[in-house]
């Protein structure tokens, strides 16, 4: 069955519009609540990102569940896989992020993790759908749920992310700028890291509701790139809005993307243990990354975009390294999910293994020149079987010659259609991204 309200990740738009409404996740509140409290008495644990709608929806779910009978517990500013983990470990029946990522503030979204610390499965998002549609109602008053708030969620999570790496680790010596996005690792990110005893230069962690990930954050390295040089820092960590993704700057200032980094970490498995069993990328992944892998005789698969299909095929094929070039990496020997602070952990964990930079660490993948292009889309059915669209695709991949791809993607998040052209030559693969982009943007009009 298609889902009316979920997308591939949660329920996300712009705020006051849609269902990214006070009404709307009141009844998805409850929604949630009358399902999971099918099995008893339940507990959920709701945590959310740093932007100012934050506090309305967290208000609206908590009214919705404790009105289905759910106990509730609040976490605050909290990076969205720090819920996972909080959710597990506290033997929640989900836990539920209230965040809309790498979005600006006037976005917003709400996420579930069940409670192994997982994407929810599809049947139990089809039935709180079906929840949705029904008349809301209250249980008795003696049944109504209670709220309480974890006060040393953060602490958990900053000793969780720790023993991700061997007793003993340290980061002294090590100078880091670390970018914060103004988002919801505001806190957490800085003191892992200064635990940990590096040198900590923090950046993008005066939130005040209106700039995550303004100018900030990993899909916005050029603060970083700067501080990075004007420190001589070693390296720059930047983390997006909820913190469950990532992207370095090395000490020269280059920007390393996830791509580059989930090389690094399969590179350093190989090293220190002999093995890596496999990676899973997407159908972004850069072909120099599946290259690289090939030469290490490591096996590689791609999955669609979406961490919830990169973790699926990660388990059909028993791997534990996967992840996009966004800069979602999944370590599931240690976590349940994309963890931007445990993604870093194991970077660095590679460089102090082999002491060098990570300029030169990365250098043993190159990438090919890689084009995305975003297309406004407002229907995603204009796409289908449009013949102008198929042949401008053709005609690349004729050019291309067998050495790029070319690939047409409806973003899962965005009323976007995402070009992408990949090849050996930067500046035609420039050109026929224009070129396919221009076809599409016409299409659709």
């Amino acid at each position: 069955m298609s889902r009316k309200y979920f997308g591939t990740d949660g329920i996300r738009g712009r705020v006051g519009e849609g269902a990214i409404t006070p009404e709307f996740v009141l009844k998805l509140g409850w929604a949630a609540g009358k399902v999971f409290a099918q099995s008893g008495r339940s507990k959920i644990i709701i945590g959310k990102d740093t932007r100012i709608s934050g506090y309305m929806f967290e208000s609206a779910l908590e009214a919705g569940l404790v009105a289905a009978g759910v106990d509730v517990t609040m976490l605050g500013p909290m990076p969205t896989p720090a819920i996972a983990y909080l959710t597990r470990t506290f033997h929640a029946q989900a836990g539920i992020v209230i965040s809309a990522s790498h979005n600006a503030y006037h976005d917003n979204g709400i996420k579930f993790f069940s409670s192994e610390g997982t994407k929810l499965p599809d049947e139990v998002e089809l039935e709180i759908e079906r929840q949705i549609d029904q008349p809301m109602s209250t249980v008795e008053s003696a049944n109504l749920g209670k709220v309480d708030r974890m006060t040393d969620a953060a602490g958990r999570y900053i000793e969780f992310c720790k023993s991700t790496v061997p007793a003993g680790f340290s980061l002294r010596g090590l100078k880091i700028v670390v970018d914060c996005a103004h988002g919801a690792t505001y806190y957490v990110a800085p003191a892992v890291f200064d635990e940990l005893g590096a040198e900590v230069i923090v950046m993008g962690a005066d939130p005040n509701g209106l700039n995550i990930n303004e100018n900030v954050g990993s899909t916005s390295p050029r603060a970083l790139q700067a501080r990075v040089l004007e420190e001589g820092a070693d390296l720059g960590i930047a983390f997006d809005g909820d913190g469950d993704r990532l992207a370095f700057v090395d000490h020269t200032g280059e920007f390393v993307d996830g791509d580059e980094l989930l090389f690094v970490i399969a590179q350093d498995q190989l090293r220190t243990t002999g093995s890596c069993s496999g990676v899973v990328g997407t159908l972004m992944s850069n072909l120099g990354f599946e290259l690289a892998l090939k030469d290490l005789e490591i096996p590689f698969a791609r999955a669609k975009v979406g961490d919830r299909y990169v973790i699926e095929l990660m388990k059909s094929r028993g791997w534990q390294l996967g992840g996009e070039n966004s800069g979602h990496i999944i370590c599931s020997d240690v976590t349940t999910t994309g963890d931007g602070v445990v993604a870093a952990l194991k970077v660095l964990f590679a460089l102090m293994n082999v002491g060098v930079p990570l300029h030169e660490l990365k250098a043993g993948m190159s990438k090919f020149p890689q084009v995305m292009i975003n297309v406004a889309l407002a229907d995603k059915s204009r796409l289908d079987n449009n013949a102008d669209i198929e042949q401008a695709i053709s005609e690349a991949e004729q050019k291309l010659d067998g050495r790029g791809r070319v690939l047409l993607r409806p973003s899962g998040t965005e009323p976007v259609v995402r070009v992408m052209v990949e090849g050996e030559d930067g500046e035609l693969v420039g050109l026929l991204a224009a070129e396919i982009a221009a076809v599409v943007e016409k299409a659709v009009a």
